[in-house]
């Protein structure tokens, strides 16, 4: 039985494709492996929105290159949105790649490395530098319908929560980001298909599931009519909410366009919705917030989190920053520091900006030091962790209810879970009694981002 190794770099999106994929190699007979070296495929998923992402997958893939000098029948691959935006570019790069394969082709994966592994296999090669030549796919051509190709999981015994891509593409234009490119504009699944979906991950045991797309929000908004002053993507909440076994619904990444009232109204009426989101904020300055093409102000957007406060009082609010934007002054940096601690994120992903080839800001003037830009990052997460630290410690006396997720990930001798809020309670049990049940604990203490508790269930 032919092995598959899959190495994922970037977001929940390449996650959820990523195992879309593994699922078609289960699916035609191979077993996914965790060792590079054991394997007959080897492939490599990431995205292009930040350099470093990029340059791990490529630094990955070059090392794992020499592994064909004992096993010269090995198939490696490149997907996701670094293989969209540098398609066969990346041969001459990397001389022992064989596929390159974009956001579009996800299900032909399979079958293009299939092929090659078989065809290699069965000449039983002597001199693979011959038998290797002319086998190169590269396929980064827009299809129709792809976005309905990502809707099978692989369910791991017991597993508690799973991502559920309900869209592909985005037709935002951010300044510093190259995703309208690599995914194409949106496309949306239709709602009974997520559904069923959902309803199929449910029957398999699964408790939570958190809601994919590129701008999540603005889901169906040319394919589906509001009804009833509902958007669509409200419409698929609520269809999703009805699911019964269904404990908990998440969402990410929404965008301050499209965020309508009936959205944050959905906070109050549908209890499945988790008391928590992710809600990329990327400045708190106006004017950086032009020059990303970010289409809403510093005002709008501490508004529209000021609305879910009010109808979900204990709601966590996340956010992604920027740091070191074209032209950011220090005064555009405190309105962003202003911002943090006016919001009082539960955390924040803070990135210092990199250039990304083919974007506007890319080619703008008065671009950052890096040193002032790691500066201003160390800044930003100091308020950060300050603010959590707080919220953190608050919480210690009360009451909680989390999913129990399994054994923790730092310590195999407790067991951890989630909040509704998204934050980590590490606690003592017995897995096989408490995995994937709701749990109410008491935190008993904080490190100042973990929280510790005691199950009141005896």
């Amino acid at each position: 039985m032919p092995k598959v190794y899959i190495k994922t770099y970037g977001c929940q999106m390449n996650e959820r494709d990523t195992e879309q994929v593994a699922r078609m190699f289960t699916e035609g007979g191979y077993t996914v492996t965790g060792d590079e070296t054991e394997a007959d495929a080897i492939l490599v998923n990431t995205c292009s929105v930040r350099d470093q992402a990029e340059q791990k997958a490529l630094g990955k893939m070059n090392k794992m290159g020499k592994i064909r000098r004992t096993k010269p029948h090995v198939v490696y691959g490149f997907m996701g949105c670094m293989a969209q935006s540098r398609g066969s570019e990346l041969f001459a790069s990397i001389p022992h790649l064989d596929v390159v394969v974009g956001t579009q082709k996800y299900h032909k994966v399979f079958s293009y490395v299939d092929e090659i592994l078989k065809r290699r296999l069965e000449l039983r090669m002597d001199q693979p530098e011959h038998s290797l030549r002319g086998e190169n796919v590269c396929d980064v051509e827009e299809e129709a319908g792809s976005q309905n190709t990502i809707r099978d999981h692989i369910t791991k015994a017991r597993q508690v929560s799973a991502f559920v891509s309900i869209m592909q593409g985005c037709n935002m234009r951010c300044s510093f980001c190259i995703v309208p490119d690599t995914r194409g504009r949106e496309r949306g699944r239709p709602m009974e298909d997520i559904v069923d979906e959902v309803k199929r991950l449910v029957d398999q045991g699964v408790k939570e599931v958190n809601l994919l797309g590129q701008i999540v929000n603005l889901y169906g908004r040319t394919e589906f009519p509001i009804v009833g002053g509902k958007s669509p993507f409200v419409q698929l909440l609520e269809k999703v909410h009805q699911v019964e076994g269904l404990e908990r619904i998440r969402f990410v990444s929404p965008h301050p366009i499209g965020f309508r009232d009936d959205l944050i109204q959905a906070f109050a009426e549908l209890p499945k919705l988790c008391s928590h989101i992710h809600f990329p904020m990327q400045s708190g300055s106006d004017r950086i917030l032009r020059l990303m093409k970010r289409p809403y102000r510093h005002e709008k957007f501490v508004e529209i989190c000021e609305k879910m406060k009010a109808v979900r009082p204990d709601l966590a609010i996340t956010t992604d920053i920027i740091v070191g934007f074209p032209s950011e002054t220090e005064e555009d940096f405190q309105a962003t520091l202003d911002t943090v601690r006016q919001v009082e994120f539960a955390n924040a992903f803070i990135f210092r900006y990199s250039k990304r080839r083919n974007t506007p800001a890319a080619e703008m003037d008065e671009q950052i030091e890096e040193t002032v830009k790691e500066e201003r990052n160390q800044i930003l997460l100091q308020a950060v962790n300050e603010i959590c630290i707080r919220q953190h410690a608050a919480l210690v006396g009360s009451t909680a209810q989390i999913l129990c997720e399994g054994l923790s990930r730092y310590n195999d001798q407790r067991l951890s879970g989630r909040t509704s809020q998204n934050r980590i309670v590490v606690f003592e049990g017995d897995v096989e009694r408490w995995m994937g049940q709701m749990l109410e604990v008491k935190v008993d203490s904080s490190t100042g981002f973990t929280l510790y508790g005691t199950p009141s269930q005896s």
